[in-house]
């Protein structure tokens, strides 16, 4: 009971904090504050210099590119797992692009909205290549690394559960924290987000002693997510997304924009680059908006492959992430 008073009053909390407009207050700060993960390559990382990448990151600079007209005009906010949510709520960031699963209880009762899905994942196992492990079916009695406060912990508990096995968990606060455990030899097993452990894996000083497992035990739609209570932002961090995809599926990439600009007869094309109808308008900007989020940061192909795909240390192939049209399941709704 206390757990779901609570809930509700933070969920109050946020709507409240939404009221005033989270566009106006980006516009007013001169700069989109973005959550993101502490360090998770691929997805969002800090160089040496301080720059941030990653998949997760270009969205936000997409974000930034259509509200502000300059994708570096973003401050990004590094969180852990527990953080994330009473970061948003409480109004200290704008947006969360954090590889975080859109969960029925978190889009419900925590007072935020998931915009659409930037990387379709599922949670698998990582072992050391000396334990002799093909399936994790044979993990039962194992000790296993998991970071606190995530859907991590009740995927594990439900598998080991419906299939009779049982485990000692140990739970660390960080991504870091898991992987110098798991690297340490601390545990037997660590589990996390596929993409999650693709990363993981890069950064060890001998990667290939590790192996994957193939099982893969839950379905983690990776999504952005902003407060409840101010449609129009949710609006604009949808339809970031949206024209994305959109660009990817119709060829049109951040080097030829504006060849495809001043040639093209595509109807959705034309509205989708501001040439014709009002679908920045429909938002609240000007009619580029979408023009210079694909111009800054690329389309959604773009972002995936520079950030985790086949020609990065990740090596991860399209998959589900893959548009519609070949062959995966990432759709944009139509530019009408």
């Amino acid at each position: 009971m206390k757990k779901i008073i609570k809930l509700s009053l933070l969920a109050a909390m946020a709507a409240t904090l939404s009221i005033a407009g989270t566009l106006e207050d980006v516009k007013k700060a001169g700069v989109l504050k973005c959550g993101v993960n502490t360090s998770l390559p691929g997805f969002s990382e800090a160089d040496s210099k301080g720059n941030w990448r990653g998949l997760d990151v270009d969205y936000c600079k997409a974000l930034a590119a259509m509200v502000l007209g300059d994708s570096s005009k973003v401050k990004y906010v590094p969180l852990n797992a527990k953080e994330r949510f009473t970061a948003l709520q409480s109004g200290e960031i704008d947006v969360l692009s954090r590889n975080t699963t859109n969960t029925e209880t978190r889009d419900a009762a925590l007072g935020i909205n998931f915009t659409g899905v930037m990387y379709y994942d599922g949670q698998g196992f990582m072992v050391p290549k000396a334990l002799g492990v093909k399936s994790a079916k044979e993990l039962n009695g194992a000790t296993v690394c998991i970071q606190a406060g995530t859907t991590t912990e009740l995927n594990l508990a439900d598998y080991f559960r419906s299939n009779n096995m049982k485990y000692k968990a140990i739970t660390f606060d960080t991504n870091d924290q898991v992987n110098k455990a798991f690297e340490s030899g601390r545990c037997d097993v660590v589990t996390t987000d596929a993409s999650g452990l693709y990363a993981q894996k890069s950064k060890m000083k001998n990667p290939d002693d590790y192996v994957i497992l193939p099982e893969i035990i839950s379905k983690e739609p990776l999504a952005p997510a902003v407060r409840h209570g101010d449609d129009q932002w949710f609006d604009i961090a949808k339809w970031a997304r949206n024209a994305l995809l959109t660009a990817e599926e119709k060829g049109v990439t951040s080097t030829n924009i504006d060849q495809v600009k001043a040639t093209t007869n595509d109807p959705e094309v034309r509205r989708l680059l501001g040439l014709e109808g009002d679908m920045c308008k429909n938002l609240g900007l000007d009619k580029e908006c979408f023009y210079r989020a694909i111009k800054q940061v690329g389309n959604y192909g773009e972002i995936f492959e520079r950030n985790v795909g086949e020609n990065t240390p990740l090596k991860i192939k399209r998959g589900l992430n893959a548009l519609w049209t070949q062959g995966g399941i990432q759709y944009s709704p139509p530019f009408r």
